[in-house]
């Protein structure tokens, strides 16, 4: 199988791009850099995403799969800067959409979605039925993003698979909570302060889980209807952010007290925890490993350098 991947240089793009890879299939990603990653194991093409005429790469390389990783990946970003959270998350994929349309192959389009579009959910877990209410501009451009999928899966038939995917941790993710809980336990500070109560809570998933499902999913995109194409990726379960602290604090052996700031980040949703019904009727005989082992995991291997 051939796999072109959009946002080469980012945290899921670069890791799917090593999964695909081990699994024997041909990798070309997509960057921005006119070089590629030190550690990118495929072919690699320079292009900006937004605005290149992917028609004529995807027509060269034709690849069975496009993973559209490209995009925006910061809440806080998106709320400094909208208009650059939407021009990274929406143009990016109306481009990447229009590449395929106009080539003359009809690969099948996985776009990671997130989440974020279902914002503070009213009952979990929540299933992909349940109502879109975005509270931050990150979760509304995905929001908009999906729309565009449904237009050219309506008008095209295009294949393609939305994955909404809610809380990924990985060894290459060097940001957002783990990582900063690592840098905290590690540092000079002697406490680790964490924003909130600690009861607001998140679905994980580690980044290899998530890559096997993107790459698998390819080959159910023909027989999703085309209304019904959008996919919770998670492991289902429920953490409390107090509890990933902790494990934190375990793994590393520190004293340190963890405090927390009682002030909720502007934009984050409380509470989240997939329904993966959907997910599981697909994908059979799926193993999701311990949180405390994934996150031992992406520790060591931060610990190592």
């Amino acid at each position: 199988m051939r796999v072109l991947i959009t946002g080469a240089r980012g945290f899921i793009g670069s890791s799917l791009a090593e999964n695909a890879v081990k699994m024997g299939y041909e990798v070309l990603g997509i960057g921005r850099s006119a070089q590629p990653p030190p550690d990118w194991p495929g072919n690699y093409a320079w292009a900006d995403v937004a605005l290149t005429d992917l028609a004529p790469m995807i027509n060269g390389f034709a690849p069975d799969l496009v993973a559209h990783c490209a995009g925006s990946a910061s809440v806080m970003s998106s709320l400094a800067s909208p208009l650059d959270d939407l021009r990274a998350t929406v143009l990016t994929l109306a481009n990447t959409l229009d590449g395929i349309r106009r080539s003359k192959l009809r690969p099948v389009l996985i776009f990671p979605s997130s989440a974020a579009v279902y914002g503070n959910p009213e009952h979990l877990p929540v299933s992909e039925d349940g109502p879109c209410r975005p509270i931050s501009p990150y979760g509304f451009h995905k929001l908009a993003a999906e729309l565009l999928v449904h237009e050219y899966r309506t008008c095209y038939s295009l294949p393609a698979v939305i994955c909404r995917i809610f809380s990924v941790l990985g060894e290459r993710q060097r940001r957002l909570l783990l990582w900063d809980l690592y840098q905290q336990f590690i540092g000079p500070s002697a406490e680790v302060v964490i924003q909130g109560n600690g009861d607001e809570s998140r679905d994980f998933i580690h980044v290899d889980e998530l890559c096997d499902t993107l790459l698998e999913l390819h080959r159910h995109a023909e027989t999703l209807p085309t209304d019904n194409c959008t996919i919770n990726v998670a492991s289902g379960i429920e953490t409390r952010i107090k509890t990933v602290a902790l494990l934190v604090k375990e793994v590393l052996a520190s004293n340190k007290p963890i405090i927390f700031s009682g002030v909720q980040r502007v934009g984050d949703p409380i509470r989240w925890a997939a329904d993966r019904t959907k997910l599981d009727d697909l994908r059979t005989e799926i193993r999701i490993p311990k949180l405390s082992i994934s996150i031992e995991k992406v520790i060591r291997s931060w610990q190592q350098g």
